[in-house]
């Protein structure tokens, strides 16, 4: 009987820890180029699962949370306009009232950075909901630093 019992909890953990793993639907990736001795560019890809989609940074009040990018001020270099996206896709979403764009399967974003000293490393993250047909994800954070040589 007690084996039984012992059997019996042991399957229960295992089922619960594998209904409870959490999601990560979007893994992200980040390089640069330097484009001269005063510009470079950082590439911000992310991979994300079939099913599953993020929005774009340019979303409308009252919308989804949209995709968004810090970087912290940094004596070695300044960040050269904003954070760009590729042309996004848009759909109407019933829930806003609204169309929104979104990335479907993979997306580059591109930061251009003048450059005070000729190496240095950039620090910054990313703010982003992931969702698919039946839910979305709370919004989440990656941090991420690329060197620049």
């Amino acid at each position: 009987m007690k084996k039984l019992t012992l059997l019996i909890a042991v399957l229960f953990f295992a089922i619960s820890g594998a209904v409870a793993q959490i999601h990560d639907p979007v893994k992200w990736t980040v390089a640069s180029k330097k484009l001269n001795d005063k510009e470079a560019v950082i590439f911000i890809k992310a991979t994300i699962q079939d099913g599953w989609h993020i929005y774009s940074q340019n979303v409308g009040e009252n919308g989804p949370i949209p995709t968004s990018f810090t970087f912290p001020a940094s004596k070695d270099y300044t960040l050269n306009g904003k954070t760009a996206e590729p042309k996004a896709a848009t759909k109407y979403e019933e829930v806003f009232k609204m169309n929104v764009g979104y990335f479907k399967k993979e997306v580059i974003f591109q930061q251009k950075v003048k450059l005070n000293k000729g190496t240095t490393t950039v620090k910054g993250s990313v703010e982003y909901q992931a969702c698919d047909k039946t839910q979305c994800l709370p919004p989440t954070d990656y941090a991420f630093s690329v060197a620049i040589k």
